[in-house]
Order: structure tokens, then C-alpha cells, then sequence
């Protein structure tokens, strides 16, 4: 028994889309950006994480994405099981991310949160290519937020890739220790 054939299969004149046939006089569909086929612009290299738990999102490039972005994350950090890192670590940590990522002018950011080793791993893509803008104060910033095991930053194919790595487990607190004092010259 033969298989029923689609209504708008590839030889019906109705059909729309790459490779069918279109009516005399009407312009044939436009190629994909960069002159690939859409099979092409799909191939492209993403960030992949496996093997652990990881979230990800992608929003508008704009003044309230830090609060989105750092908002969802805690919301997936918390369903994890973690306490820590607090809200203020992530928010900050977020911020800086989401902020490096946005001064690069793209239309759209990617968050992704991650377990990794039983730490928190937060990488924002910024998907525009080229040269980011210089800022060689993010990375300090980034590290002497209270909780961050590593920072970095690259150039990928997709766009430049801030990250962070935030530890899970508070830090112990030694109440017999004395106080740090100042020291003087």
C-alpha cells in the first residue's frame, strides 16, 4: 500500500519553502543570512555542557537582563538543592556577566548556569562577533566578589563568553579567631 502524499508536497506548486517551485513571475525565496542554506546556519558551534545539571536562557540585550538573568538563576540554583551561593554573590556576579555581555551590542545575551564539581558555574554569551569592547577591570571585579573560585572571558564563533565559577559551600566562620587589624606604617 502506497503511502498518502502530503498536500503540499514537493511537486505541489502550493508549496512554499527552499527547493519548491514557485509561480511564474514570483520571486524565488531568499537565501539564508551569510548565503548558507538554514541546514547551514544550524550547524554553527554552540556551547555544549553535559554530564551535569545546567540551565540556560536567552534574553533581550538590554538594561533589565541582569535582573532577569540573576533572577532565574537562583531559582535553578535553589532547585538544585544549593543555599550558596546567596542572592547578593549571584546578583553582583550576574551583573558584571550580563553587563560585559550587553556592552557588546548584540541584540541578544545567552545565560547558562551550571553544577560543576559542586560549584556553580555562570557563562554568558553575548553572540556578536568580532572584537569585544577592552575592559581590564571586569576580570578583577569579577574575582573580588566574595565566593568566586575563577573568572575568565574568550572569543568564541558565537560571540565573546564571560564566566564565573562561584562556590556552593559557605565559607567557615572561626569564632575564636581575633579580628584582622590594620596594619600600620
Amino acid at each position: 500500500m502506497e503511502a498518502p502524499q502530503s498536500a503540499k508536497g514537493p511537486g505541489d506548486p502550493r508549496a512554499k519553502g527552499r527547493g519548491a517551485p514557485h509561480a511564474e513571475g514570483e520571486a524565488p525565496p531568499l537565501p539564508a543570512p551569510g548565503g548558507g542554506s538554514r541546514a547551514d546556519t544550524r550547524e554553527r558551534a554552540r556551547m555544549t555542557v553535559r554530564n551535569r545539571r545546567a540551565a540556560s536562557w536567552t534574553v533581550p540585550a538590554d538594561r533589565w537582563a541582569a535582573g532577569k538573568a540573576a533572577s532565574r538563576i537562583v531559582e535553578a540554583v535553589r532547585a538544585w538543592g544549593y543555599r550558596h551561593p546567596d542572592e547578593d554573590t549571584i546578583g553582583r556576579c550576574t551583573a558584571l556577566l550580563v553587563g560585559a555581555a550587553v556592552a557588546d551590542h548584540g541584540r541578544r545575551i545567552s545565560v547558562h548556569a551550571a553544577d560543576q564539581d559542586g560549584m556553580l558555574l555562570i557563562v554568558v554569551l553575548s553572540h556578536r562577533r568580532g572584537p569585544a569592547p577592552e575592559d581590564d577591570a571586569l576580570l578583577p571585579r569579577i574575582a573580588a566578589v566574595t565566593g568566586t573560585a575563577g573568572c575568565g572571558t574568550d572569543a568564541a564563533e558565537d560571540g565573546r563568553r564571560v564566566w564565573v565559577l562561584l562556590e556552593t559551600r559557605p565559607r567557615p566562620v572561626f569564632p575564636d579567631a581575633a579580628p584582622a587589624r590594620p596594619v600600620r606604617d
